[in-house]
């Protein structure tokens, strides 16, 4: 079987490790020293308890960059800044500014590492913020952090994509715990160009309404990406928690498992009636492969017709629930054989593809490769869908 070609990838889900004046640089001077800063400092210790890594600052023990932030000190950390480790050397371990290869962080040497890794553009996700912004959302001091949000956006769209000739592909945050200063901040970036947004794929797990909420609370957000054509982009573990099987499960089992998050938030909208009141908005699933899609729109449509004498769902979904996924709700996945297997049930159109650089699941450098295997056999056609032109529409992208 001959080699396939693969075309220039537009990667609709990688990561940004932020530069240490992001914040410093931009908020007001009063703030500057309680906002997001960083400080180089020793670690003292870590731990992992509950699902989750602890650190310490100390006074001996190897160095690190650490974000300073109200009563948080966050390092950060190898499997966030993994590309250029192999495999067996990407742990959680912290990690300063200078161990970490300048793409993480730095626009040009990002765009040079694409260039090593066929990437024509990419969309990156953020990482002191984390997935949708919780940092934010968690602070004490609910001015500084929107003033936070909103320098992360400045930065996001003047200096990381700013200058790249399109390349890198603007994704911007929101206030999370204040729906209309959320839909005020997605109108004030799609001003500038800006077509994506971040959002949890799971908002009560952060202690936020559902979609589901009687009183509507994300309806104004929602709105505001159904008026001016953003994406609500939604990362696996957005919800600032893993799926696992049990306490003392390792965190492999967490990994393995990660599309059952994408899964229940996709049966969430399709029930919520959020995409029958805006029928413009497009949301997005990032690094929740793709396999599991066909199971859950035959679900919800059999659940909807046959549980209607119980179930309240057709007053608020009036057609069958697969209806507002057509054209509508997209995948993106790195490696799923068997996804691609089901590519008719989920759409060609409605897939996207993923590096995940600079993080532990990416395949940097590797990724034309990578797709040259998981791609043999498919329609040149098919693939160029997959690999860019799926992306291309979803953002109203104007490649090269």
């Amino acid at each position: 079987m001959s080699t396939i070609e693969i075309p220039r990838i537009i990667s609709a889900d990688d990561h940004v490790v932020e530069p240490a004046d992001v914040w410093s640089s931009r908020l007001p001077a009063k703030y500057r020293d309680l906002g997001p800063r960083v400080q180089r400092a020793p670690v003292a210790d870590m731990a992992f308890r509950g699902g989750k890594y602890s650190y310490r600052i100390g006074d001996d023990g190897p160095l690190a960059d650490w974000w300073l932030y109200e009563d948080r000190a966050v390092p950060q950390t190898r499997l966030s800044a993994s590309a250029g480790f192999a495999p067996e050397d990407v742990q959680v371990v912290p990690m300063t500014y200078d161990e970490m290869r300048p793409g993480c962080y730095e626009q040009a040497a990002r765009l040079d590492d694409m260039d090593l890794n066929w990437v024509e553009a990419s969309l990156c996700f953020p990482t002191f913020p984390r997935f949708c912004g919780q940092t934010f959302l968690e602070a004490e001091d609910k001015d500084l952090a929107l003033l936070c949000v909103q320098a992360y956006n400045d930065w996001m769209v003047d200096e990381w994509c700013g200058g790249s000739g399109g390349r890198l592909i603007p994704l911007c945050l929101t206030p999370l715990w204040d729906a209309e200063l959320a839909a005020a901040e997605v109108r004030r970036n799609a001003a500038r160009g800006v077509r994506a947004v971040c959002f949890s794929e799971l908002p009560t797990n952060l202690g936020l309404p559902s979609v589901h909420d009687r009183d509507r609370f994300w309806d104004p957000f929602v709105a505001a990406c159904d008026q001016t054509g953003t994406v609500v982009c939604m990362h696996s573990g957005s919800g600032s928690k893993m799926p696992s099987t049990s306490p003392d499960a390792p965190p492999a089992v967490s990994s393995t498992l990660t599309h059952e998050l994408a899964e229940g938030s996709l049966a969430d909208w399709l029930f919520s009636g959020l995409l029958v009141r805006y029928p413009n908005v497009k949301i997005t699933y990032s690094e929740g492969q793709i396999g599991w899609i066909p199971y859950i729109l035959t679900r919800a449509d059999r659940v909807w017709e046959h549980n209607r004498g119980w179930s309240d769902a057709t007053d608020i979904v009036p057609e069958p629930p697969s209806t507002y996924y057509w054209g509508r709700v997209y995948g993106c996945f790195f490696d799923d054989a068997a996804g691609l297997a089901s590519i008719d049930a989920i759409g060609a159109d409605q897939v996207t593809f993923e590096t995940d650089y600079p993080h532990a699941d990416g395949t940097w450098p590797h990724s034309k490769s990578v797709a040259e295997k998981l791609f043999a056999g498919l329609d040149d056609g098919l693939v160029r869908k997959i690999v860019r032109e799926n992306t291309i529409e979803l953002f109203g992208l104007s490649p090269s």
